[in-house]
């Protein structure tokens, strides 16, 4: 098998391609033969040594990848309901940029009928995201406003969708104008494109009192006047530092990455007691003990897919080798929808 393998934070350089042995299940493990390979910006920012949970479970050398498809390749003793050959999508924590992956059997899922290879590599990361956020958080209810961040991305195309399912009124704000399309075609009723627009005036301008519900994984950017935006009772869901992470060859700069933590808002319990607003945090790879958590959401989003009801982000695909590209294209912040490494002659 082939993999890709971080052996010290860095730039693009220390993303090397290496042959390691075969896997082999335990006992209740699929091992996954892979086709495609989802790409998340966490997976650029385990490359930069600044993620967490990276070095919380793993540590460095270090292979990144959080969601991948492909076929059943082999089955532990106690995996009695997939076969070899069973055309799946699974996600992983870490490990998933390689041509197999071994996970236990609750974090494999059937490939539904509907679906690509290359369009089911990109759901399950994104897809989770923002169901977690959506219902687990904010608990959405049918009528509320909700501004989206980076809408055009891959959590942001499910928020908008998921958003629109739970019957909100879905504002998208996108940094870039050839991306507004792509969002109303997805339902968004409305879209701010910032290069062009002030944020905040037309923020306003749609919901004068205020946001039932503002998703930002935009860091110190936006935050503040993310929190400012919020109605009574509005929640506010933090789930990245994206705008935090302008990088220069793959690498942030360290004056402005310490300014920017330095700058970060702070939110004080009294203000958030007096305004009634709520800040709520999550990281999903802090997750995969929650099986049933996770059972039970992608159950729905499977639901979902089969019955047309969501569309898979729009993706673009890169060859396993030019890893590297894929990177430095998803941290440009002019992609659209999701980014995905497609492995040829997967074992």
């Amino acid at each position: 098998m082939k993999k890709v393998v971080i052996h010290r934070p860095g730039g693009y350089q220390q993303l090397v391609i290496e042959q390691h042995p075969d896997l082999h299940p335990g006992a209740n493990d699929v091992v996954v033969s892979v086709t495609a390979i989802g790409v998340n910006f966490a997976d650029c920012v385990t490359r930069m040594g600044l993620y967490a949970s990276a070095r919380h479970y793993v540590g460095y050398p270090i292979t990144p990848g959080f969601e991948v498809s492909g076929t059943v390749l082999e089955c532990g003793s106690g995996v009695t309901d997939l076969a070899p050959g069973t055309p799946v999508m699974a996600i992983t924590r870490f490990n998933g940029y390689a041509t197999q992956v071994c996970v236990h059997r609750e974090q494999v899922f059937r490939l539904p009928p509907r679906l690509s290879s290359e369009a089911a590599a990109g759901i399950p990361a994104v897809s989770l995201t923002a169901w977690f956020a959506l219902f687990q958080l904010a608990h959405v209810q049918d009528g509320e406003t909700l501004l989206v961040h980076s809408a055009a991305g891959g959590v942001g195309s499910m928020l908008v969708q998921i958003g629109k399912l739970c019957g909100c009124r879905v504002i998208g704000v996108v940094g870039a104008s050839h991306k507004v399309a792509y969002l109303t075609g997805l339902g968004a009723d409305a879209v701010i494109d910032k290069s062009v627009q002030d944020l905040w005036r037309e923020a306003e301008g749609y919901a004068p009192e205020g946001y039932d519900v503002i998703l930002d994984a935009n860091g110190v950017t936006t935050l503040k006047q993310s929190y400012r935006h919020l109605a009574a009772v509005g929640r506010l869901v933090v789930y990245g530092f994206h705008g935090m992470l302008v990088t220069r060859n793959g690498l942030p700069g360290k004056l402005r990455l310490a300014w920017d933590y330095l700058r970060t808002p702070r939110f004080s319990p009294f203000d958030l007691t007096t305004k009634n607003r709520s800040v709520l945090g999550f990281n999903l790879s802090y997750l995969f003990d929650r099986d049933a958590l996770m059972t039970t959401a992608m159950q729905q989003i499977l639901q979902w897919l089969e019955e047309g009801k969501l569309t898979p982000p729009a993706v673009r695909t890169y060859p396993f080798e030019s890893v590297a590209e894929a990177h430095r294209d998803l941290e440009s912040g002019q992609t659209v929808g999701k980014l995905v490494l497609v492995c040829k002659g997967a074992s």
